[in-house]
C-alpha cells in the first residue's frame, strides 16, 4: 500500500472545497431556473447564462477555483515528487486552503469586494512565497 504524503492532504481539501462550491452553484442555478422558468437550452452559452441568471456568485467562485489554485496543486505535486516537504510547507499549504475557503465563503455569502480581495491577495502572496521556498530548496540542491 502506498504511504500517504501529508502535503497531498491540503490538495484533497481544495478538491473538497471545489466540490462544495460546485454543489452550491448547481443548487442555486437549478433553483433559479425553476423559480424563473428559465429553460436549460436558453443557457447554452456562458454569455446567455450571464444575461439570464441573477445568482452567479457561486459560479463566479467556482471559476476562481480553477485560476490561481492550479499553481497550488502543481506546487503540492512537485513537493510530493521531490520529497522537499516539511512542516513549513505543510503549514503554508493548509494556510492557503484556509484562505481560499474564507475567500469562497465571502464570495458566496455577503460578497464584500474589499474583504474578498484582501483574502485573495494574502492567499496568492502565500502561494508565491511557498513557490519561492520550493524553488530555493530545489536550486540549493537540498
Amino acid at each position: 500500500m502506498q504511504q500517504l504524503t501529508p502535503i497531498l492532504l491540503p490538495c484533497i481539501a481544495m478538491v473538497a472545497l471545489t466540490a462544495v462550491v460546485w454543489f452550491r452553484m448547481y443548487f442555486e442555478r437549478i433553483g433559479e431556473m425553476l423559480e424563473r422558468r428559465i429553460s436549460a437550452q436558453s443557457l447554452s452559452t456562458s454569455a446567455a447564462a450571464r444575461d439570464k441568471l441573477q445568482r452567479t456568485t457561486a459560479a463566479d467562485n467556482f471559476r476562481n477555483l480553477f485560476e490561481v489554485p492550479v499553481l497550488f496543486y502543481a506546487l503540492c505535486i512537485c513537493l510530493a515528487m521531490t520529497g522537499l516537504t516539511g512542516p513549513l510547507f505543510l503549514a503554508g499549504a493548509w494556510g492557503y486552503v484556509a484562505l481560499r475557503a474564507l475567500h469562497s465563503f465571502i464570495h458566496t455569502s455577503y460578497n464584500r469586494v474589499m474583504h474578498r480581495f484582501t483574502v485573495y491577495v494574502l492567499s496568492t502572496l502565500l502561494l508565491f512565497l511557498l513557490w519561492g521556498g520550493f524553488a530555493f530548496r530545489l536550486l540549493a540542491g537540498e
